[in-house]
């Protein structure tokens, strides 16, 4: 096994946390290792306990070390849309070689020249993504490398993150002993392959349905256009069971996992199945029509709130409809229960990969095809380098800019290609 073709990702989830290993060949995706685990110490997508998030993570790690016998000491870490913003930037440049050729070193200065813009001392930029290259007043052009002109502009969407939040998932894979290869906003990598090139050029919604939290991202013009977060999730659904059911945490959640579904009217009353009643000796018998409205009452005020943050972020059309995906996305129904609610079309996604087919790995493997598609474009394979960098505020160009990324990795220097690969976040295919 040619180790130069895999990728390890890390989604930290607030209810559970996945470590999936991934070979790429000839583009196609083969998961050869899967760790996942009950989080302890993430509430609604934050940090709330490093050193129960660290053994977990560790716990995931050891979990899909053991399927491969493979040694993970570098992943892609994918971070949460919670607090994040997106922001139009412009860089302006002089092309610099004597023949006017854009070469790669032009592309590192018009991204630099992007960056230059204060952002405030509290928040870290996390991605940079093209929306358009500019080339003597030609515009919308995806690779300008290679074409001939005098001055060089970049139109780009510009992604930052609480600085407390990003550094406190840092210090989590640090402490768990890994290095970053990259990093990618969650819902960016996610939605970028769970939606299809129609959808995204179209206007669609992008909605993952995780344990702690919702997530939503809209694409547009096959960019990223809004992103928002909704405290509520799952584990609402399993609360809401546990306290009418009368019945523990976990019983409830396995309940909801076996019988549940979110759409009343096609729920079965002839399915019967036994509760244990918590500190009693009692059992009771339900039916799955009867928590079926327990669930979908709950899930009815979600994709309500679900629109308000639409309405809320300025998203007032889609015509390319709605996409579900994350651990939620499992329940029977949901499909049903959100167009009746949202009152357009939903389609749910599910990865189509030996070893991961359930809605809740879509981020994870998302963040591998977004790294490889990264690499292809580059030229470059997959482990070949573990290197972590975070992208510099203010005016200064990409470098490592706290204790934490430099002790992630101090001995890697970064050529001109690599720094520009960092920000082009799929925007060349």
């Amino acid at each position: 096994m040619n180790n130069q073709d895999i990728y390890i990702s890390l989604d930290i989830g607030s209810s559970s946390i996945k470590v999936l290993i991934g070979e790429v060949n000839n583009e196609q995706l083969h998961v050869i290792g899967v760790g996942n685990v009950k989080t302890n110490g993430v509430r609604k997508g934050a940090i709330v306990d490093i050193d129960a998030t660290v053994q977990s993570i560790r716990k995931a790690v050891d979990e899909a070390e053991r399927m491969t016998g493979i040694s993970i000491n570098q992943v892609v870490l994918g971070i949460p849309a919670n607090q994040t913003t997106l922001q139009s930037v412009k860089g302006v440049v002089a092309v610099n070689s004597e023949n006017r050729e854009i070469t790669d070193e032009d592309l590192e200065r018009v991204i630099e020249s992007a960056q230059v813009m204060s952002i405030p001392p509290e928040r870290e930029l996390v991605n940079l993504i093209p929306r358009q290259f500019i080339v003597d007043n030609l515009d919308e052009i995806k690779d300008p490398r290679g074409m001939i002109g005098i001055r060089l502009e970049m139109d780009a969407t510009m992604i930052t993150t609480s600085k407390t939040l990003l550094h406190n998932v840092l210090r989590c894979v640090e402490r768990a002993g890994l290095k970053i290869r990259e990093i990618y906003l969650q819902p960016l990598a996610a939605g970028y392959f769970a939606l299809t090139e129609d959808e995204k050029s179209q206007g669609t919604a992008f909605i993952d349905l995780g344990g702690g939290s919702t997530t939503i991202a809209v694409f547009e013009d096959d960019l990223l256009t809004h992103t928002g977060v909704i405290p509520v999730g799952g584990d609402h659904v399993t609360k809401d069971l546990s306290i009418i059911l009368k019945t523990t945490t976990e019983q409830a959640e396995k309940i909801k996992k076996q019988y549940g579904h979110a759409f009343y009217e096609d729920a079965s009353e002839d399915e019967i199945f036994e509760v244990p009643v918590t500190g009693t000796d009692i059992v009771d018998q339900y039916n799955q029509k009867y928590i079926s409205e327990i669930i979908g009452v709950r899930l009815e005020e979600l994709f309500e709130l679900v629109l308000d943050k639409l309405a809320e972020m300025g998203v007032r059309d889609l015509p390319g409809g709605i996409v579900i995906s994350g651990g939620v996305a499992q329940l029977d129904g949901i499909a049903q229960l959100a167009r009746q609610v949202m009152q357009t079309r939903v389609r749910i996604y599910t990865p189509d990969y030996i070893g991961v087919r359930e809605p809740l790995y879509t981020t994870a493997v998302g963040l591998i095809k977004y790294a490889n598609l990264e690499d292809e474009f580059y030229g470059r394979s997959g482990g070949s380098e573990s290197v972590y960098q975070t992208v510099g505020a203010g005016s200064t160009p990409p470098k490592k800019q706290s204790n934490t990324a430099e002790k992630l990795d101090n001995s890697n220097k970064t050529s001109v290609i690599n720094k520009a690969k960092k920000l082009f976040d799929k925007f060349f295919e």
